[in-house]
């Protein structure tokens, strides 16, 4: 009777343990119980090997944790031992100290004491009793340590440790151990430091010096040292005393339990974490790893699992042929159904027996309805029936192209698509020929993509035919003409010399035409060009005396259709835009000039009064001369010293008319390269007449060592100008006291971005900018002066930015009030490569930009 059906009919309730699990194995299915079956005999292996290792595992432990037990009472003993021992020692010394203190024993009773002392305690090295000054009074040192160290205690850090403890001893009045140290002889010595006390006075301190050899020796109960190996450790970890034992490297990585070293460790009081006693248990038994039995059980376990692992094995294969097999089903049909090409199957007559699911997707007819049909087919268009039968006995005859043929198909609604059939022999598995192959795929999207691609392609032709720059196309290091718009063939016609010239002209280098040029292959075939397509397009203005005209062109690299890595040059006429420039540089020059003038003019006053000086004094000088030759009352000396003072006034009103002649004459632009200090010292020539006449004094900071830079020195000289100007007025209007009446002007280097600048900054105590006349400051006829005409700000501006500079300004606060403006700007300060290339470039007549 089948157990499945049998086990169906009883209650859940009703079902032991071991009914559960064969109605459990009963509803599984037959390759899940083959998996199952499997994987059985691996299991047990492992079980059993588990129950194996887990039982000797846990006899090893057991024997492990009696053997830590006992290791930690014998450490427990024997560090209770010394501690008594050092405890006694230091109540005996303690007891002896206050002897010492009380002055109740000689020298000579101290040396034998501490030769009684040693005599009882082995350990025990020497015997020092320091005063308070740490000067040794007596001392029992066999050794001559103690001295030494008394000697040299500040040239090492060992020895600065004693006078450590030292004052320790003497701050706290407590017994203090010193850390195990190395003598020169490579003795390990412990110091104990006891304060030696009258009534509540510190008078020294007794120093016992141990040997940690010896307290290792005579510490140790011989009971002890026979069943462990104990040792003893400073602070680090680092052996001082005894041996270590090491673990066996092999059987320790087989099992970490193998063979395993049981120690412990405890500090010895009271001497602390400085010195440690650390026990551990000689190996007495085997162990289980060195047990025969073990090994035997081992062995016999091994050849039972290599007969399960054996069986499992040939079980693994077989299911895994099996799941290949199905595997390999179901990929050969999922890959036929998830095919988006149609594919049909014809035998020798024209019959289809076969059609994918992605061909029945394509005609909208199922594989019913078309296996087994003949010409002609449910998806032949009626209107194609004549041309598709020609078609299918050039298909049955093997006449059809490589490429394909294109055709319609009709679907089952009635919907009209465009199809591409490509045709290939069907070979069984015996090598004979029994049908044709067809595959179809639907190109009715490609199609109208092509179509579309076509009428955009056609669109922008005519747009690039229409642009009023010229544009072409040509490949590197050829002579061929990629591509040309009608205004190039217009100017240049239909060859690639226009392209080159253009290429020439604005600075490319041209790439030399090897014999390779002739090759069907690309010379730049195989070089990386996408940072080439990727990169920036370089512009350059040029003038072509062939045609007349001022052209900017631009070039930059690209990968044509085919791969090939050309260029593309676009030339714009900018003759028209060229013309305006330099009327609007015409007009500027004479708004600078312009500006001087307006600038002297409203100065006119303050150089009158600058010139009245020297012409007065002119004059006095005439007078007295003429008035004292009538009276014959001057020698020949005097008079030179007068005709010498008169001629140095009339020298001093020259070089003012010379300067504001040189300062307000119209010149050409002309960049050289100039002093900061003279341009700075010229500037506040000017300035100064203007400042003393509103009676406000000027401070000036130029810092040493400016380098020179390419400048036009009259448009930096007038900017200075203007700036202090303004700055005097605006301290005259707010009519500040005498004492506030200050402008500074400071020049000195400046970082701008990371890059270096001559900085120049105006200083007033005035009134400050409104808000709303500082967002309109370097605004063209803007002015907040009665009288002003607004372009002095704006062609400061203008001036500063034509030699790569900027300028600002802002108020200056204390608190919420404004004390005054600040008007920075800085040019940029060239490295003298850089400056003669700008000089060359502009006597060439090139534009220099930033």
């Amino acid at each position: 009777m089948p157990l499945m059906p049998y086990l169906e009919n009883i209650s859940p309730a009703k079902l032991t343990p071991v009914s559960r699990i064969r109605r459990w194995w009963a509803s599984q299915s037959p390759h899940r119980q083959d998996r199952f079956a499997m994987l059985a005999p691996l299991a047990a292996v492992m079980l059993f090997l588990v129950a194996i290792l887990s039982a000797f595992a846990y006899l090893r432990f057991e024997e492990i944790a009696r053997e830590r037990e006992a290791i930690h009472r014998d450490v427990e003993y024997t560090q209770q031992r010394l501690r008594l021992r050092l405890l006694e020692q230091q109540e005996q010394f303690m007891r002896f100290s206050r002897e010492v203190a009380s002055r109740e024993i000689s020298h000579a009773d101290f040396v034998a004491r501490a030769e009684a002392f040693t005599t009882q305690y082995p350990e025990l090295q020497s015997l020092t009793w320091m005063d308070e000054k740490q000067r040794v009074r007596v001392s029992f040192d066999p050794s001559g340590e103690v001295s030494r160290l008394l000697k040299s205690e500040a040239s090492s850090a060992q020895d600065s440790q004693m006078l450590i403890n030292f004052k320790l001893t003497r701050d706290l009045l407590i017994p203090i151990y010193s850390s195990p140290r190395k003598d020169t002889e490579g003795t390990t010595r412990l110091q104990l430091h006891l304060p030696v006390i009258d009534k509540t006075r510190f008078k020294g301190d007794l120093l016992a010096q141990y040997s940690v050899d010896g307290l290792f020796r005579y510490g140790i109960p011989d009971e002890i040292s026979s069943k462990y190996a104990v040792s003893f450790h400073d602070a680090d970890g680092k052996v001082l005393a005894g041996s270590l034992l090491k673990e066996k490297s092999l059987t320790r990585h087989l099992l970490p339990w193998a063979n395993p070293i049981n120690a412990y460790e405890l500090p010895i009081s009271p001497i602390g974490n400085g010195l440690t006693i650390r026990g551990q248990a000689y190996r007495t038994s085997p162990g289980v790893i060195g047990s025969a039995l073990f090994w035997l059980v081992i062995v016999l376990s091994a050849i039972t699992a290599w007969l399960l692992l054996a069986n499992w094995r040939h079980t693994r294969r077989r299911i895994q042929a099996q799941d290949a097999l199905v595997r390999e089903t179901a990929f050969r049909r999922a890959m036929e159904n998830s095919m988006l090409t149609g594919m049909r199957a014809l035998d020798m007559q024209g019959k289809i027996t076969y059609v994918n699911a992605a061909f029945c997707s394509m005609t909208g007819w199922t594989e019913e309805e078309l296996v087994g049909k003949t010409a002609p087919f449910p998806y032949w268009p009626d209107q194609d029936h004549d041309f598709l039968k020609t078609r299918l006995s050039e298909e049955l005859a093997g006449q059809i192209q490589p490429s394909g043929i294109q055709f319609r198909v009709k679907r089952k609604d009635g919907e009209i698509i465009e199809a591409r059939l490509y045709v290939s022999p069907l070979i069984n598995a015996f090598g004979q020929q029994t049908g044709w192959m067809t595959s179809m795929t639907d190109i009715t999207e490609p199609n109208r993509v092509r179509e579309q691609l076509a009428a955009s392609h056609e669109r922008f032709t005519t747009v690039l035919e229409a642009l009023d720059a010229s544009i072409s196309v040509a490949p590197l290091g050829s002579n061929e003409l990629l591509f040309a718009n009608k205004l190039y063939r217009l100017w240049f016609g239909t060859e690639a010399q226009g392209h080159l010239q253009l290429v020439a002209e604005a600075g490319v280098p041209a790439l030399t035409i090897g014999d390779e040029s002739s090759d069907t292959v690309d010379v730049f075939a195989g070089l990386p060009t996408d940072h080439l397509a990727d990169k920036e397009a370089e512009s350059a203005e040029i003038y072509l005396g062939s045609l007349g005209r001022w052209l900017e062109v631009r070039t930059r690299y690209l990968s044509w259709v085919d791969g090939r890595l050309a260029q593309m040059v676009i030339a714009t006429d900018i003759t028209a835009r060229r013309s305006a420039e330099e009327q609007a540089e015409i007009q500027a020059e004479r708004a600078q000039a312009s500006s001087r003038l307006i600038t002297m003019g409203e100065m006119a006053s303050s150089v009158a009064h600058e010139l009245n000086q020297p012409l007065t004094a002119i004059n006095n000088y005439c007078n007295g001369m003429v008035s004292r030759i009538k009276s014959q009352q001057i020698t020949t000396e005097e008079l030179l010293g007068a005709l010498e003072k008169t001629a140095r006034q009339a020298h001093r009103a020259g070089q003012i008319i010379q300067r504001i002649r040189s300062f307000v004459k119209r010149s050409e632009p002309n960049r050289s390269i100039a002093s900061v200090a003279t341009m700075v010292a010229e500037a506040m020539e000017l300035a100064e007449i203007e400042l003393r006449r509103r009676n406000v004094k000027l401070s000036q900071y130029v810092a040493p060592g400016l380098p020179n830079v390419l400048v036009d020195p009259i448009l930096i000289e007038q900017v200075l100008l203007n700036l202090l100007k303004n700055a005097a007025e605006s301290i005259d209007a707010a009519q500040r006291p005498t004492a506030q009446r200050l402008v500074k002007l400071r020049v000195a280097h400046a970082l701008v971005e990371d890059k270096p600048v001559i900085e120049f900054m105006v200083t007033d105590s005035g009134q400050g900018i409104a808000p709303d006349v500082m967002a309109r400051l370097y605004e063209a006829f803007y002015s907040t002066k009665p009288e002003g005409m607004g372009i002095g700000l704006s062609l400061c501006r203008s001036i500063v930015e034509s030699h790569l500079g900027r300028m600002k300004a802002e108020n200056l606060y204390n608190g919420e009030a404004i004390t005054g403006c600040c008007f920075t700007f800085w040019i940029p300060n060239p490295d003298p490569q850089s400056a003669a290339l700008i000089k060359r470039s502009e006597q060439l007549g090139f534009q220099v930009s930033p």
